[in-house]
């Protein structure tokens, strides 16, 4: 039945222009044609498409045989006779219909596609678009450019793989889909290249590289962004994504993209008819990630010249840094870790010089790692963060670690791991301004604001002693250090001038808090012991330092909570140690300037 009205719609338009085909002529040869194929007449639909008396027919309406051509295929298991008579239509239909019918007709295909069928679909179909378009001569480029972007708006909505194990089952078909699409652009990167001298004064031929271009630069932000690009040391299984990256790069090369000025000198890579209408080549996230493929990765950077200084090359890169660490996934926040990390080895240890931080990104950045310590989730980043930000601290110049010390806003640091460290290198640093070396800025008034700062707690009395431990003696054994080191006659550091300010702000508050604490404490064993001898031993929860603890028993909450009054009395005896320290060489001042009157 569909054939027979199939053959009556052939019947009728033959011999007719296409001008002259109604619409109802293109509905029924569409519907007829996909019941045709939906009953297995496929043997006969390809006879009447290979009937050269029918071919202006075919001509015209081939076309709408794709929706129903593509079904059946992508329904068909590989071993299936069918699927050979089907791909074998197709290519029929690809050769003898009009090109540009047959793009729209195929993207139609592609933007339809279902999450579950777009990588089927995608392969399917991107040879025959290859094979259309190299039909269309010189007058491609605009199709060239909505093909690239419709088939990686379409792979968007697929998750990138992120190890090897999900690179070798490529569940979602990304990895293949990439690997077609080098293969499907090949050919038109090859023909901007072969005629680089023409490309600037012929239109059609600066297009299509202009297009080429927005998908490599669309390529880098989706899927290379978000994916795990490293190769596993002696693992003959070559990361496909990895191998996709160093494709894109070559496309970049070949159609001419100086990867020098893109990196160093972005605003240049914007043309003045993108300026004009807001259509900006590369975004940052774009180039972020070619600095990662470069400078991390190596991918490229044979084409990189060797002649900046590593601060020049850390500099210019902060700003790409900057952008991935505000970005919260896994994958993309590594990258900016690794970048700035990279970048930070090539320099020597105290020869950045104090100037950077007068740059914006200088003083931002390390905020932005400040960050990651505190808020992401994810354990090994936090400690990554915390390695670069000392690698940071180790090479400035010791007037820059002084600046950055003072930046630094340590009251509002929650990250419990952060300021104790700070405080140490603090103390380092100071050691190295004491009698035996030159060192202006940890010393004298300049080292006052500092001492001031570190030697605080966030909210005095009140705060809370047990989640700050760490913080506050860090805090006690600098104080302690100094008291000791610096000698009470010679002041180096100012310590013993600022005393009576120090007591007040910290010392006192200090006391009292952990009076209230350790009463505190007390009680609640106390409580818990009377608990216990009336033998009522629920479980229950508990909050100690800010922090729910689980479910436990009485026995199990006093020995939390004897460990919390073991962490005071270690802070008491630190105190204590340095109130001694004060009253014998305070002492020791006092009788000298008897002595001098």
């Amino acid at each position: 039945m569909a054939l027979a009205e199939l053959q009556r719609v052939i019947q009728r338009c033959q011999g007719l222009s296409e001008a002259n085909f109604k619409e109802e002529d293109f509905i029924q040869f569409q519907s007829a044609g996909q019941r045709c194929l939906e009953e297995g007449l496929v043997v006969e639909v390809l006879e009447i498409i290979e009937d050269l008396y029918k071919q202006d027919i075919i001509r015209s309406m081939g076309w709408n045989f794709l929706s129903a051509l593509v079904g059946c295929t992508l329904h068909c298991d590989k071993e299936d006779e069918n699927r050979a008579l089907y791909l074998r239509t197709l290519n029929q239909i690809i050769q003898r219909s009009n090109p540009k019918e047959l793009v729209i007709g195929l993207l139609e295909q592609i933007e339809e596609a279902t999450v579950d069928r777009i990588s089927e679909t995608i392969l399917l179909l991107l040879d025959p678009l290859q094979k259309v378009l190299l039909q269309l001569g010189n007058k491609k480029a605009y199709s060239v450019g909505l093909c690239l972007s419709t088939v990686l708006t379409q792979l968007s909505q697929l998750p990138v793989p992120y190890c090897k194990e999900q690179w070798q089952e490529d569940k979602y078909g990304l990895c293949q889909c990439c690997s077609a699409l080098v293969l499907f652009a090949n050919p038109f990167v090859n023909e901007i290249s072969q005629n680089a001298e023409s490309v600037m004064g012929n239109d059609d031929n600066g297009q299509l590289r202009d297009e080429l271009v927005k998908f490599c630069t669309k390529s880098l932000e989706y899927p290379l962004l978000g994916a795990q690009l490293e190769q596993i040391p002696e693992d003959p299984f070559e990361n496909p994504l990895r191998q996709f990256a160093g494709k894109i790069l070559g496309f970049l090369l070949s159609l001419g993209e100086p990867l020098l000025s893109l990196v160093i000198y972005p605003e240049r890579s914007k043309r003045k008819e993108d300026l004009l209408h807001g259509d900006l080549k590369y975004t940052t996230n774009s180039l972020a990630c070619l600095a990662y493929l470069l400078f991390v990765q190596y991918i490229g950077i044979n084409y990189f010249p060797a002649v900046f200084s590593p601060s020049f090359v850390l500099q210019f890169n902060m700003e790409y840094i900057s952008v991935l660490l505000k970005r919260t996934e896994e994958s993309v926040l590594s990258k900016g870790l690794a970048l700035y990390e990279h970048c930070l080895l090539m320099l020597e240890d105290n020869s950045l010089l104090h100037q950077y931080l007068e740059i914006r990104n200088f003083l931002s950045v390390p905020q932005e790692l400040v960050k990651v310590m505190t808020l992401c989730p994810i354990k090994h980043l936090r400690k990554k963060s915390l390695e670069i930000f000392q690698l940071y601290i180790d090479k400035l110049e010791t007037e820059g670690k002084y600046k950055l010390f003072r930046c630094m806003k340590f009251n509002t640091i929650n990250y419990k791991e952060i300021v104790p460290f700070l405080l140490s290198y603090i103390k380092y640093v100071i050691g190295f301004s004491l009698p035996g070396h030159e060192n202006v800025w940890f010393s004298g008034l300049r080292l006052i604001p500092l001492l001031h700062i570190a030697l605080s707690l966030p909210e005095g009395a009140e705060t809370d002693l047990l989640q700050n431990s760490d913080r506050i003696m860090a805090s006690l054994n600098l104080l302690r250090y100094l008291l000791i080191r610096d000698n009470e006659y010679e002041n180096l550091t100012g310590i013993w001038t600022e005393l009576s300010k120090i007591d007040q702000n910290f010392l006192k508050p200090l006391h009292t808090g952990l009076n209230m604490s350790k009463a505190h404490y007390e009680a609640e064993i106390k409580s818990n012991r009377e608990n216990k001898k009336r033998k009522d031993s629920p479980v229950c929860s508990i909050t100690v330092g800010g922090e729910k603890l689980p479910n436990m028993t009485t026995e199990m909450q006093l020995q939390v909570l004897q460990s919390a009054l073991f962490t005071f009395d270690l802070i008491e005896s630190v105190l204590a140690r340095i109130e001694e320290l004060i009253e014998v060489k305070g002492k020791f001042i006092s009788e000298e300037l008897l002595y001098v009157k």
